[in-house]
């Protein structure tokens, strides 16, 4: 993903077919390294590709994706499922709390 990120800020700056070269940089910039088989995989996979009918085809495969419930983020009905136990947790440990005067009163 840094990749593509260099990537589309090397196009954002005006290059509109970075290379190698120009990805390296960025990433450097940043503290990031770049694996050139990567970096070489992504510049073949978008050469003579316009990145502006690119991100428009990501965005419809996004949009299609967040319609139908599914994701790549996990898992879509997956989510709710940690807040409602971390949720009981909390309930479970302000019990916990309530007693903890062991069963017994100061007023017994």
């Amino acid at each position: 993903m840094k990749i593509v990120a260099a990537y589309l800020l090397a196009v954002l700056g005006g290059n509109s077919h970075p290379s190698a070269d120009d990805i390296r940089p960025i990433l450097e910039s940043v503290g990031a390294e770049g694996d050139n088989g990567r970096i070489d995989l992504l510049l073949y996979e978008v050469s003579k590709k316009d990145i502006t009918e690119l991100v428009a085809v990501g965005r419809e495969k996004v949009a299609v994706a967040v319609s139908s419930g599914g994701g790549g983020g996990g898992g879509g009905g997956a989510g709710a499922t940690p807040a409602a136990e971390s949720k009981k947790e909390e309930e479970v440990e302000e019990k916990g709390e309530s007693d903890d005067d062991m069963g017994f009163s100061l007023f017994d």
